[in-house]
């Protein structure tokens, strides 16, 4: 008896997008799982799939140009992850990748959507999910996502750390195959608030959270100053990094894995990854777009994915 192939359900996204197009790119790949391309099956056509590729029809609202948001979408674009996410959650599918998604026209369309990783936690029920991007020998794990950066510090919380620390190892452990992983926390102000007078952040919120962690087992070190955390000898000593906010930590990231780094949600009870990048407006429909990111995200999402 062969050894059973992993099914993923892929996302197409944004129809507006270069989502469609990267997805009928990579069907075209050999991979080792079954990936099931989730989108209109005309739209796809459209953008170059072959009557090979398995696609799940799910109906577009609207006819879609390539290039021109359209608010009318919205609800196709959800309903994608809606049915890649039950799927999940039935046994369905092994894991879900998803394409990019364009934010602001789901907004505009009335819905509250503040990203596929908040989005995808309120569906599974997850009490608790983190963001962590991988590439370019890192691994970068976030303790807030899509907020403005006036919005950050008070949304940092000693629980609030504590509980991503738990996920973060708990899922490096479990999934990332990771016996003992090993946590650098960034600090939040300049030199980690320099004793306090920068910022009192480090002393009332990160470190008391840090102890205990460290009282549960997890090996988090820190809080270490932003702009001298991401040197090799330090990182040698490292599985992932746990920045306090989105473009803290994810410009170093990008910068050493751009086009090739894969976004994973963890904490969610099924495996989700997705490229590092967004719609790509101004590429979309052109054949032009690199679907590198994608398929290393479905790459990661093969790796990960539990064993049947």
């Amino acid at each position: 008896m062969g050894v059973r192939r992993p099914v993923i359900a892929l996302t197409s996204g944004e129809p507006a997008g270069v989502g469609p197009e990267l997805c009928a790119m990579l069907a075209r790949q050999s991979l080792a799982a079954r990936v099931v391309v989730l989108g209109d099956a005309g739209l796809l056509a459209q953008r170059g799939a072959s009557p090979a590729t398995a696609i799940e029809h799910v109906p577009l609202a609207a006819p879609s140009i390539a290039g021109r948001l359209d608010p009318a979408n919205a609800r196709y674009v959800l309903a994608l992850l809606d049915r890649a996410a039950d799927g999940c959650l039935a046994g369905e599918f092994d894991a879900m990748v998803t394409a990019p998604v364009h934010k602001a026209v789901i907004n505009d369309a009335g819905f509250a959507f503040t990203g596929h990783t908040e989005y995808l936690a309120a569906r599974a029920g997850a009490a608790h999910v983190v963001m962590m991007l991988v590439g370019g020998g890192l691994r970068v794990a976030l303790a807030t996502t899509h907020l403005a950066l006036a919005d950050v510090a008070r949304a940092i919380t000693p629980a609030g750390l504590i509980d991503s620390l738990r996920v973060i190892e708990r899922d490096l452990r479990q999934r990332f195959g990771i016996a003992r992983p090993r946590i650098l926390v960034a600090g939040l102000n300049p030199h980690s608030g320099e004793g306090g007078h920068l910022g009192r952040e480090e002393i009332e919120v990160i470190e008391p959270a840090l102890r205990a962690a460290q009282a549960e087992g997890i090996a988090a070190e820190g809080p270490i100053p932003a702009d001298t955390l991401f040197v090799p000898e330090r990182l040698k000593r490292a599985d992932c990094v746990l920045a306090m906010y989105h473009d803290q930590g994810l410009p170093v990231l990008k910068y050493a894995s751009f086009g090739k780094g894969v976004n994973v949600t963890l904490g969610l009870p099924f495996v989700r990854t997705s490229v590092d990048h967004g719609t790509a407006l101004d590429l979309a429909g052109g054949g032009r777009a690199d679907p590198g990111s994608l398929l290393e995200a479905v790459q990661l999402a093969i790796k990960l994915a539990p064993a049947a």
